[in-house]
């Protein structure tokens, strides 16, 4: 679909029926549309709205992301919510639901506080409120530090899709956890570009750190939200360690400031990564995507 400097790719993951409602799906900051395909199957065991049918996905790629990744900047936060508006337009939602993940939940929480009359709700997942130690923090240095081996890989050239996929296999998030391993394979071999035995990921370096820089000043957005919304947390942090992106604390805090809202939900046993892309976590946000979009 059409937006400012090209083309903006975007995929239906989901029941085939028309008449399903669409929800919009933002991923995270070096992700693609890929990252909803265990969501989307979960949804598909969800009961259906009063209308018979169950909600499916539009999962879109970001600029500078999977198949839009050759779109250019300006990147940001304002640039993204541009985006998303040219989405809505083109597959005539009015007012939709919206769902994001990371990167993508502060993208929803902007969207939903600056454009009420487009989103009837909103799920946040592992995003939309600060980042424990932005504070002060030098941007590009927290961004190196914080992002670590997603940065990295940026970089790194791949012989063969075998040797992505093990890259992805070997993650400290994904490693020993509940991925469909067919859903890596589709994730891992969907980022790729080039050709063997030099293949990278699609992922922009430059979008990935322009966005980065953004997330410093946001979090209040979540705060400004006058319609329903949903902020689902992970325990554990981008290396399935102890330090969440988005601690319970602060996100029940956030919950009760607008409790007929508002709805605050740890999952747990899930990671930044493996609460969208496991299966406990999928099942967890598919079942508040469809309650909200029903």
């Amino acid at each position: 679909m059409h937006v400012g400097g090209g083309s903006l790719a975007a995929v239906r993951l989901g029941p085939p029926d028309p008449r399903a409602p669409l929800v919009l799906a933002i991923h995270g900051i070096t992700s693609s549309s890929q990252t909803w395909v265990a969501v989307a199957r979960a949804l598909a065991h969800e009961p259906p709205a009063l209308g018979g049918t169950r909600p499916a996905l539009l999962a879109v790629d970001l600029r500078g992301r999977g198949r839009s990744g050759e779109l250019p900047g300006p990147f940001g936060i304002d640039a993204h919510v541009r985006d998303m508006l040219a989405v809505l337009d083109h597959c005539g939602i009015e007012r939709g639901v919206v769902v994001g993940h990371s990167l993508g939940a502060y993208i929803a929480a902007r969207l939903a506080a600056e454009h009420p009359e487009r989103v009837r709700a909103a799920v946040l997942v592992d995003g939309g409120l600060p980042i424990p130690g932005t504070e002060g923090a030098e941007p590009q240095a927290f961004l190196d530090a914080f992002l670590g081996p997603a940065l990295a890989r940026l970089r790194m050239q791949f012989a063969s899709h075998e040797a992505y996929r093990a890259w992805w296999r070997a993650h400290p998030a994904l490693a020993g956890g509940d991925v469909e391993d067919s859903d890596l394979v589709a994730y891992a071999d969907y980022d790729l570009t080039g050709s063997e035995p030099q293949l990278r990921s699609a992922v922009s370096e430059a979008a990935v750190r322009a966005d980065a820089a953004a997330l410093f000043e946001l979090g209040e957005d979540a705060g400004r939200l006058t319609i329903p919304a949903t902020l689902l947390s992970a325990p554990r942090g981008l290396q399935d360690d102890p330090h969440p992106m988005q601690p319970a604390a602060l996100v029940r805090q956030w919950a009760a400031g607008s409790p007929e809202l508002r709805r605050a939900i740890e999952v747990p046993g899930v990671n930044h990564y493996t609460i969208v892309m496991g299966a406990a976590g999928a099942r967890a946000v598919a079942r508040e995507v469809a309650s909200r979009a029903s």
